[in-house]
């Protein structure tokens, strides 16, 4: 996609900066390719973690409970876990409604209400996950 938008526009922009209230530009809008790079990154790493890691098996079936305890109760695996989520969250603060609007149903009169969503949507699914990545880590902390 960003190819294609240097291409449709091959001279720079002077200045990039928040141009006012029609402007949809913020730093989850700035950062898609970086953060969709770290996620691709984290999808590799947590899918080998949890689908293919050779640790967690009891009697041939995988105990993904305490693969994530086990896993968790590492600080630098909780903290990486939380900064992927944070991560997710950018994303999906500017991709959802993107996503809807790339699909053409961003009319103005659903626009406010579309953005709205994206956002809750992102801090939900970010909030989310992160109480369980802090709550598996404190917990095994405890025992």
């Amino acid at each position: 996609m960003s190819v294609r938008n240097r291409r449709a526009r091959p001279a720079r922009y002077v200045k990039k900066e928040y141009a006012g209230a029609p402007s949809r530009k913020s730093i989850a809008s700035s950062t898609m390719i970086l953060s969709g790079l770290w996620l691709l990154a984290f999808i590799v790493i947590h899918v080998k973690t949890f689908k293919f890691g050779a640790a967690g098996l009891r009697d041939g079936v995988r105990d993904l409970y305490s693969i994530e305890m086990r896993n968790f109760a590492n600080t630098p695996i909780a903290a990486f876990y939380v900064l992927s989520m944070l991560v997710v969250g950018s994303h999906l603060w500017h991709g959802v409604s993107s996503a809807f609007q790339s699909l053409g149903v961003d009319a103005p009169g659903w626009t406010p209400r579309i953005r709205l969503f994206g956002k809750l949507m992102a801090i939900f699914i970010a909030s989310a996950f992160i109480v369980i990545v802090l709550w598996a880590h404190f917990a095994q902390a405890r025992s």
